[in-house]
């Protein structure tokens, strides 16, 4: 039972609030409805980069930035405009574009982020995992799971620029981000190149006997052939405007990586998808052809190579204008995992209220 005690403040509200404050508490009945909003009020805006406007800049990047003054990595990251000039691309996802220059080594280190590489142009560039030499070609995924060591490597005459996808958003805020150099400038390659896919790729099968590896999947690649005939196959069998697919861990069936849903989307040109919206947020790479998408009514159009963003339980509905093949990268799985996922679709066509102008 609440008793009086003789110290009670006999003050005003006013006075009251003020109090509140000078000891560090705040009340909740002032600020329920901003903390408690009926639905998501994501602080991300939808925004998309124009791939023509990105790679001069790489490109200039690449002939005044060495590796080394770049803290061993040249890559220009995707701001987000509401996120007050934090490098973030979203809340809960970082997105960048990283160039490796001809004949160019990236030094080996491990951070406890996930990443992922999506490569829209170019090949002969590989990324060493833990030992295994990936190599990157158009379309191609590669993983770089947590606190997996990782380097790149140029061989070839030719730049390479590919899209960086990571957690760092997500790590920061959990205040969990480690970060540590190899002891070497690159890790030692042992074995032919491409070890788990060899093992592990473009089939439903394991090895018998081996466990699974529920911290990431244990193939580090996923090559664009084989996305490609799953797109192609899966359009043929089940028809509609798009098809869509996720980039699974083998081993499981669950996600690639815990933290980054991988996905990769075919558009028939011509035909509008259904509007929807989802809890989380999707950076989306366009990786062939050409088309727009109208994000809470705000026509954006895009590109090969164009990255734009969804923020969180916005309205999202896609049409190209020849056929289109779209990487994404979302933040779905932890959400799902923390029970917190769920979209829906809408009744109607969202009417255009304004089309996106690039800077």
């Amino acid at each position: 039972m609440a008793t009086r005690t003789p110290d009670t403040l006999e003050v005003s509200y006013d006075e009251f609030c003020g109090a509140l404050a000078a000891k560090d508490l705040q009340p909740l009945w002032t600020q329920a409805a901003k903390l408690m909003p009926p639905q998501p009020i994501p602080r991300t805006l939808p925004w998309l980069w124009r791939w023509q406007s990105v790679l001069p800049l790489a490109q200039r990047a690449g002939e005044l930035i060495t590796i080394e003054r770049g803290g061993e990595r040249r890559v220009l990251a995707l701001a987000n405009p509401g996120l007050n000039g934090l490098p973030y691309t979203s809340s809960t996802l970082w997105g960048a574009y990283q160039y490796l220059g001809a004949h160019e080594s990236a030094p080996a280190h491990r951070h406890t982020p996930s990443a992922l590489r999506f490569v829209v142009d170019g090949s002969g560039v590989w990324t060493t995992v833990d030992g295994d030499a990936c190599d990157m070609s158009a379309g191609d995924l590669v993983l770089t799971p947590s606190w997996t060591w990782h380097d790149h490597s140029n061989p070839t005459d030719a730049p390479m620029v590919w899209f960086d996808g990571l957690d760092l958003p997500l790590a920061a805020t959990l205040e969990s981000v480690f970060f540590e150099p190899h002891p070497d400038l690159a890790q030692n390659v042992p074995q032919p190149h491409n070890a788990s896919t060899r093992v592990h790729g473009g089939r439903a099968l394991r090895p018998l006997g081996e466990r699974a590896n529920a911290r990431h999947s244990p193939l580090l690649v996923y090559r664009y052939r084989d996305t490609d005939s799953a797109l192609r196959e899966l359009l043929d069998a089940r028809g509609g405007p798009i098809a869509s697919l996720e980039f699974v861990n083998p081993s499981t069936g669950g996600p690639a990586l815990p933290t980054l849903g991988c996905e990769m989307h075919r558009l028939v040109p011509g035909r509008r998808t259904h509007p929807k919206r989802k809890v989380g947020s999707s950076a989306y790479v366009v990786f062939s052809g050409t088309g727009h998408t109208i994000i809470n009514g705000e026509r954006f159009d895009w590109e090969r190579g164009d990255c734009f963003v969804t923020p969180s339980w916005s309205a999202v509905e896609h049409q190209a204008a020849e056929p289109a093949d779209l990487f994404a990268v979302s933040d779905r799985p932890v959400l799902e995992a923390l029970h917190l996922f769920r979209e829906e679709t809408l009744d109607r066509p969202q009417d255009v209220t304004r089309t996106f102008a690039p800077k």
